[in-house]
């Protein structure tokens, strides 16, 4: 198995000095217990912030990397006010926020976006020192957004994943912050990009779309001629090793001493002291609860942990105080001097305290308002060895998707958190018992170490394509061999795509016209000894007659229905086949157009094409699908095909194909030609089946292709070509 780059925020461990000497604490957080064993028990390094503050001062700093280098941790070292600018200004006060859909606590001027991304590279420098070839690099979380593709700009070959802990907003949402589009090029420097839901998937491919114009294919999106997976993979917890603590003596004594009064019922609340958590929503439904409800006073009772978080942020300081007054207020409403109906406690618990808390809860409440995941619904499930207790949970929380036996509640409804909170309290045994079962078999089934390896696998899985990018850049023997060949053919034929292949594509047909590089590009190709050149595009005939009218090359217009040869005598075409569906079909693709605004239809001699490259792409992408829906039931038995291309939907006579003309061509060139064709379309598919035996077939992106070889882009296409041409630059 590859070695294991872990790469977060923070480190595992927390950095103090106490008496002179450097002590390494355990760190607190769902990350760091959930990966600390596969950090420990496997061939890792575990990159991170180590919580220091600048420097120790000489001996105490190399005393602290010493006994870091010891347990395989690295750290990234931040001074005081980047820790302040960095972490908590734009990390926790914008991108915090604006992913739990909190927009109203974004502050108005948002600053810091550079250090952000300073800080960003920083780790990617830190990476980068130390990654091995064959490594895996495993990035985690919204405070490193932008470090896949600073690493990758280092390391172009390493194998990055990336999981986002926190939920994917809205496309709606996320459009409002002004770095998201580098951002989402960010998250897309790696290879493989996991989420805890499905709804946040489809968020994140909603914003890929709407912003960047890339759509996300079912599990993949295509980007700069990479294939960039992507997928679902709910985080969990070591089941197993909450069921042993929870089950051991000094947990259980733990538990009971909890429930002083056996008539007392308790709920429990367990959470970072954090706006996203609902802890307020749930005090109110609490007294709700309390004032519907006078048969339970003296009866039950709320223990409600908060531990400290971001203290220093005013909101935090500020949450606080309105915790603290909501708390104030219901004991003054209902507490009497032998009953306080909440017991608050604003301080961390150790994990016994937790389990004994888990054992001791009659009714666990999970109610954030917006949460990733929430792994404390699944350690007090997987605590539950006595499969008692009732799980109560917020919709808005990740966990939602998985624990099928929690009572579910929204906790903006507070009449309906109140009912739910007595209907937890008054459940009878038998379904008590029937839901915790039913969710403690999921959380050991599906627990961290589960969630480990289906990411890793995932990520060893996504490896890169044979590629060839340029003499200076081929990754080994076949690319180096192949474009070899072509450099040493005595004769060559060179059938080239245009649209995505010798240009980038444009917003309008006629905005698509050749440079002046590359009709120089051309022209010494065509000078070339012994070599042709044939442009095979879906483009017009007076299109390319006005583009490459006077290079003495072929030109082979819309998917090879027209073809003109290198000596400029007439176009010659083939025979027309029956047409009249274009009668049906024009009207329909007018309508398509005209209700999507940036669509528009483009009359060819033979076809017809419908384009939406500058239409909203979220819209256009659900017309486009239904458009090819539509024309496929309606030209099922016409003598027409619908060609999906990149942003363009195209009929044309069926029969017509780009793989048409090799046949022609074969028969004149002598034995012992060397064939190279290039394009990046599904048409280019048949010209690349075509190809005699030997042929090179190089597909340019990352899309499904029969091609052996691939480039990236319009770039390495020019690279190439310019490499068989040596004096014409790039």
């Amino acid at each position: 198995m590859s070695r294991l780059l872990i790469v977060s925020n923070r480190l595992p461990v927390s950095v103090s000095v106490n008496r002179g000497r450097v002590a390494l604490g355990r760190s607190t957080g769902g990350l760091a217990t959930g990966l600390e064993r596969v950090h420990r028990d496997g061939d890792s390094l575990w990159i991170g912030w180590p919580g220091t503050q600048g420097s120790l001062g000489a001996e105490l700093d190399a005393s602290m990397h010493a006994r870091m280098a010891a347990r395989r941790l690295v750290p990234v070292h931040l001074e005081p006010e980047e820790v302040s600018r960095f972490y908590e200004g734009f990390a926790n006060e914008v991108l915090w926020p604006s992913f739990h859909y909190l927009l109203d606590r974004v502050p108005i001027e948002i600053q810091d976006w550079q250090l952000y991304e300073q800080i960003n590279d920083r780790f990617a420098e830190v990476i980068a020192r130390h990654h091995r070839p064959g490594d895996l690099v495993w990035i985690h979380d919204y405070h490193l957004m932008r470090l896949p593709a600073l690493l990758r700009a280092r390391v172009p070959s390493a194998r990055i994943g990336f999981f986002l802990h926190i939920p994917f907003p809205p496309s709606d949402l996320f459009r409002t912050l002004p770095g998201r589009r580098p951002l989402l090029e960010g998250i897309l420097g790696a290879d493989l990009v996991g989420f805890h839901t499905a709804g946040y998937l489809r968020h994140f491919a909603a914003s890929t779309l709407r912003i960047l114009g890339l759509p996300v294919e079912i599990d993949r999106v295509e980007v700069g001629g990479r294939t960039v997976r992507v997928g679902v993979f709910p985080m969990s917890v070591d089941a197993a090793h909450f069921a042993a603590l929870a089950a051991t003596p000094r947990v259980s004594k733990d538990a009971e001493a909890l429930r002083v009064d056996p008539r007392c019922q308790i709920l429990v609340g367990i959470d970072r002291l954090d706006y996203t958590k609902g802890i307020p929503r749930r005090l109110l439904a609490f007294e709700r609860l309390l004032a519907r409800h006078p048969e339970l006073h003296g009866r039950v009772r709320l223990v409600q942990v908060a531990s400290p978080s971001r203290s220093v942020v005013r909101a935090y300081r500020e949450f606080r105080a309105t915790v603290d007054r909501l708390i104030g207020r219901i004991h003054g409403a209902f507490a009497t001097p032998s009953w306080a109906p909440v017991h608050y406690i604003h301080r961390s618990f150790s994990e016994r305290q937790v389990a004994a808390l888990y054992r001791a809860a009659d009714v666990m409440l999970v109610t954030p308002i917006r949460d990733g995941m929430n792994l404390v619904a699944k350690e007090f499930v997987a605590s539950r060895v006595d499969d008692e207790g009732v799980l109560v949970l917020s919709e808005f929380a990740g966990a939602a998707d998985e624990l099928a036996g929690a009572l579910m509640v929204n906790p903006y409804d507070l009449d309906e958190a109140a009912n739910t909170f007595h209907r937890a309290l008054t459940m009878a045994p038998e379904e008590r018992q029937r839901r915790m079962r039913t969710m403690r078999e999921h959380v050991a089934r599906h627990d961290v170490y589960r969630w480990t390896r289906r990411f890793i696998e995932a990520l060893e899985r996504s490896s890169t394509v044979t590629s060839l990018t340029g003499p200076a850049d081929l990754p080994g023997p076949p690319g180096a061999e192949a474009l070899a060949s072509l450099r040493e053919a005595r004769r060559l034929v060179l059938l080239l795509d245009y649209d995505g292949t010798l240009v980038p594509f444009a917003s309008r047909p006629e905005l698509a016209g050749p440079d002046p590089a590359l009709l120089d590009l051309l022209t010494a190709l065509t000078a070339r000894p012994a070599t042709e050149v044939h442009i095979v595009s879906g483009r017009t005939r007076e299109s390319l007659s006005g583009w490459f009218g006077q290079l003495a090359a072929h030109l082979h217009a819309e998917h090879g229905l027209a073809s003109r040869s290198a000596d400029g005598t007439r176009w010659r075409s083939l025979a027309l086949p029956d047409l009249s569906w274009r009668e049906r079909v024009a009207p329909i693709l007018a309508q398509f157009a005209e209700r999507t605004p940036g669509a528009f239809v483009e009359r060819k001699g033979a076809g017809l094409a419908w384009h939406w490259r500058v239409a909203d792409p979220e819209f256009a992408a659900h017309q486009a699908d239904e458009l090819r829906l539509h024309l496929s039931e309606l030209l099922s038995s016409s003598p027409a095909a619908v060609l999906v291309g990149d942003k363009v939907i195209e009929v044309r006579p069926v029969g017509v194909s780009k793989g048409q003309i090799v046949g022609p061509i074969a028969e004149r060139v002598p034995e012992g030609t060397a064939w190279v064709a290039i394009g990046d379309d599904t048409t280019d598919e048949e010209l690349f089946a075509a190809l005699p035996e030997g042929g090179i077939a190089i597909h340019v992106g990352s899309r499904p292709s029969r091609a052996r070889y691939r480039l990236s882009d319009v770039a390495a296409v020019r690279a190439l070509l310019a490499s068989l041409v040596p004096t014409v630059p790039t």
